[in-house]
């Protein structure tokens, strides 16, 4: 469990960086017809996590009071309201993960109907939640521009980073 604990938390963390350089203008920024800005991303996230993650146990992933297409409606957020929406979701994740240990990773949960492991369900969370941060990072790449701080190994210096790899995972 603390490895699914310590990578939602890296995704977190990421994500919050890359939000962080982005100018208060451009969290509401579509760059490219259909597509979605940084606070429609935060606020679908939000409505997963929410969703999939309260009585994780007990209920259904998908909640009938979820209405997951109206996440994506075109909506300007100042960055008070994208943070305390990223925050619910981040903490309703946090509660529900921190209960888990090793043993209910073998417990059936379900999505939308379909059974599947706690393991599996979680899995599928991390990857789901780290597609969107990816989409993110790179909206706040192109909007910060050429002022954009690499939240990873800056290029060329893949050299220089393996003589200290301080940002790697700890063994153990």
């Amino acid at each position: 469990m603390k490895d699914f604990i310590d990578e939602f938390e890296r995704y977190r963390i990421i994500a919050e960086k890359a939000m962080e350089q982005v100018s208060d203008d451009y969290l509401n920024q579509v760059v490219g017809a259909g597509g979605n800005s940084i606070a429609v991303i935060v606020r679908h996230i939000s409505g997963n996590l929410i969703s999939r993650f309260t009585d994780f146990l007990t209920s259904d992933g998908e909640k009938p009071w979820r209405n997951r297409d109206s996440e994506f409606d075109e909506v300007v957020y100042s960055r008070e309201e994208m943070n305390d929406l990223w925050n619910k979701g981040w903490e309703v994740v946090k509660n529900a993960v921190s209960q888990l240990n090793d043993s209910d990773l073998q417990k059936q949960v379900t999505i939308r109907g379909v059974s599947l492991t706690v393991q599996e369900a979680l899995l599928r969370s991390v990857a789901h939640t780290a597609h969107h941060i990816g989409q993110i990072v790179l909206l706040a790449r192109i909007l910060k521009g050429s002022e954009w701080k690499s939240l990873s190994i800056p290029k060329n210096k893949s050299k220089e980073y393996n003589l200290n790899p301080t940002r790697e995972k700890k063994s153990g």
